[in-house]
């Protein structure tokens, strides 16, 4: 997720490191905060694979800024990630949105829809996050006040979803 958003964003503008940090930041942040421990090793293998290139700019202070952007491959390698995600991708809500952020990096329609249809085959599953045996529970069978909620409002967004969803895939297969 996190080698997804810095391609992802890298793909749009050169950024320099504290930039990129606060925007990932900005997309994930809430989930999991990015720490320069993290984020700067993946530049590194990002660099090291050749997918990114790093300008050393004069900074507004004394010391110089990174500035980063990708290299041609790296913008294939993200174009390939997002026609390819892993399954992971598809069905962690987190690492979804981070696919969905970049999406339309993918010039083809029908490579974006197919990316969309997997995601709705995912949510037309029946699933919860509380079962009875092998049985997933509904919000109207749990005693629970908190539980219930966590399942009505899971359903509540797993609706809302699949109604973009939808729609959305009309309008790709429509051009």
């Amino acid at each position: 997720m996190l080698e997804l958003a810095i391609l992802g964003f890298l793909y749009e503008t050169p950024l320099h490191g504290y930039e990129l940090r606060k925007r990932i930041a900005a997309l994930t942040g809430h989930v999991k905060p990015v720490a320069e421990g993290s984020l700067y090793p993946a530049v590194k293998r990002l660099e090291k694979a050749g997918l990114l290139a790093r300008e050393t700019q004069p900074g507004a202070g004394a010391a110089p800024r990174h500035v980063l952007s990708l290299t041609e491959a790296g913008r294939a390698e993200l174009r390939h990630r997002l026609a390819r995600p892993a399954e992971t991708d598809i069905s962690d809500e987190n690492r979804w949105f981070t696919v969905l952020a970049f999406l339309r990096h993918l010039a083809d329609p029908d490579a974006q829809a197919a990316v969309l249809e997997r995601r709705l085959a995912f949510l037309s599953q029946p699933a919860s996050f509380f079962y009875a045996g092998d049985r997933p529970l509904r919000a109207e069978e749990i005693e629970d006040p908190f539980r219930r909620g966590v399942l009505t409002i899971a359903r509540a967004t797993s609706r809302a979803e699949l109604t973009w969803l939808r729609t959305t895939l009309e309008t790709l297969r429509a051009r």
